[in-house]
């Protein structure tokens, strides 16, 4: 008995058989390429915002804290969907 876990795998490879196509090599190393690219900027956002967030714990402003964790989450989430969306195209090119 399959579980619906393998169930829905099966469905989702019907509905788009693309799926499972091999990459190529070029198609490797660009995703390769876009991982390091997105990798370097979701680090770049850190340090700028982990500095205003140090400034802000520094001088006691918590609400100022709180508003920074709350970008340096959104801004991360932002820039990995982006990354993702960007890989995807590439998964998706022929």
């Amino acid at each position: 008995m399959k579980s619906a876990y393998e169930l829905a795998m099966e469905r989702l490879a019907k509905s788009d058989p693309d799926a499972n196509r091999p990459l190529s090599a070029e198609q490797k190393q660009r995703l390769a390429e876009i991982d390091r690219v997105y990798q370097g900027r979701i680090a770049e956002r850190e340090i700028f915002l982990k500095q205003q967030l140090d400034a802000a714990l520094g001088g006691q402003q918590f609400d100022e804290a709180d508003k920074v964790r709350q970008q340096i989450s959104r801004e991360k989430a932002r820039l990995e969907e982006e990354r993702d969306d960007e890989k995807e195209r590439v998964r998706r090119a022929t």
